[in-house]
């Protein structure tokens, strides 16, 4: 479909508007926060979990070059994930984003993703997309260790992330079992371990791990020397390091490598609607994000993600994803409804 000439008249306008809500306008319910854009018959509609400074920036970009609207839906990976599989066909979303890829592999389960147009395909390494073609990955995020050396030294850092669920470890690390990011981490203990290994390693957790509520209150809880250690993602603490460091001045960070569960990479996940309303809009908008433009919107902005398409190099800092010596796990194959149960088995949710 032709790209149409900005225009004045149709500046882009942003809609974040909690899951509930969104229901409310899906089902033709007056009122609420973005009624106006929730009526315009053009804008793409994005269902995004991804950061929201991110998605506005790469629909900023989108729209100037375009002059296609983007509405964004803003929530959590799993919240919009189940939102969508409710919605079904009915959905008037065109785009999902993630942070993680259970969430798209969730969605993918549901038959609900058109095939992503091969031009945009080819942007993305085969590593960083399933081998379904349904969706792509958009960006990378790899697990790490963050620890006090004040509280241990290097050297007596557990050898993989598995053995965090041995007694010796007991409340000396944290992590955030509620939280998507985490959970995709778990997605990774249970590709590689199955899933008597999966709830071994859930068990020791719940007896072993000081639970946080995300990312950074992990993170500014071993900068503090309440627990040694703690899992998260690599970028919090590089985005802290590229501030002030307040959160992370005392504290470095370890790669288990190794092919190790705590050495996953998660990809972050970009698909079309098989029912989007504006689907050639939607193809137009995610090869956007994978090419290099929007790729470098990603590795040179604020967010310390590593992109993956286009062979857009990440920011100096970042170790090389091709270092990290990351579990080889096709994302589609991440089992989201699996790892919730299995932690709510544990009492970890």
């Amino acid at each position: 479909m032709p790209s149409r000439l900005p225009s004045s008249a149709r500046l882009r306008r942003f809609l974040v508007v909690p899951v509930a809500l969104a229901g409310l306008a899906l089902a033709g319910c007056a009122g609420g926060a973005g009624g106006d854009d929730a009526s315009d018959p053009d804008a793409l509609v994005v269902y995004n979990a991804q950061h929201e400074q991110l998605t506005e920036e790469w629909a900023d970009a989108f729209t100037a070059e375009t002059g296609i609207d983007v509405v964004l839906r803003n929530g959590d990976d799993s919240e919009l994930a189940n939102q969508l599989v409710q919605e079904g066909k009915a959905s008037k979303a065109d785009v999902f984003l993630t942070e993680n890829s259970p969430a798209m592999s969730l969605v993918e389960g549901a038959d609900l993703f058109a095939p992503v147009a091969p031009s945009a395909l080819a942007l993305v390494p085969e590593q960083f997309r399933p081998a379904s073609g349904l969706w792509t990955g958009i960006a990378a995020r790899s697990t790490v260790l963050v620890y006090n050396p004040e509280l241990i030294s290097e050297s007596e850092l557990p050898a993989s992330l598995l053995d965090l669920a041995d007694a010796q470890w007991t409340g000396k690390w944290g992590a955030a079992p509620a939280k998507a990011d985490f959970q995709a981490i778990v997605s990774a203990v249970l590709a590689t371990q199955g899933e008597d290994g999966a709830r071994d390693w859930l068990d020791g957790m719940a007896e072993n791990a000081v639970e946080y509520r995300n990312n950074i209150v992990t993170m500014k809880a071993v900068n503090a020397g309440e627990v040694p250690m703690g899992i998260i993602y690599h970028y919090y603490w590089f985005r802290d390091q590229d501030a002030a460091a307040e959160d992370s001045a005392g504290t470095k960070l370890h790669y288990f490598g190794n092919q190790d569960p705590g050495a996953f990479v998660s990809i972050s996940g970009g698909g079309v609607l098989k029912n989007a309303p504006h689907a050639d809009e939607a193809q137009q908008f995610l090869a956007f994000i994978a090419g290099e433009q929007g790729q470098k919107i990603l590795g040179e902005g604020y967010s310390f993600e590593y992109p993956v398409a286009s062979d857009v190099a990440a920011k100096p800092e970042l170790p090389p994803l091709a270092e990290l010596d990351a579990p080889v796990i096709d994302p589609s194959t991440l089992n989201g409804p699996a790892v919730i149960e299995l932690m709510t088995e544990a009492g970890l949710l």
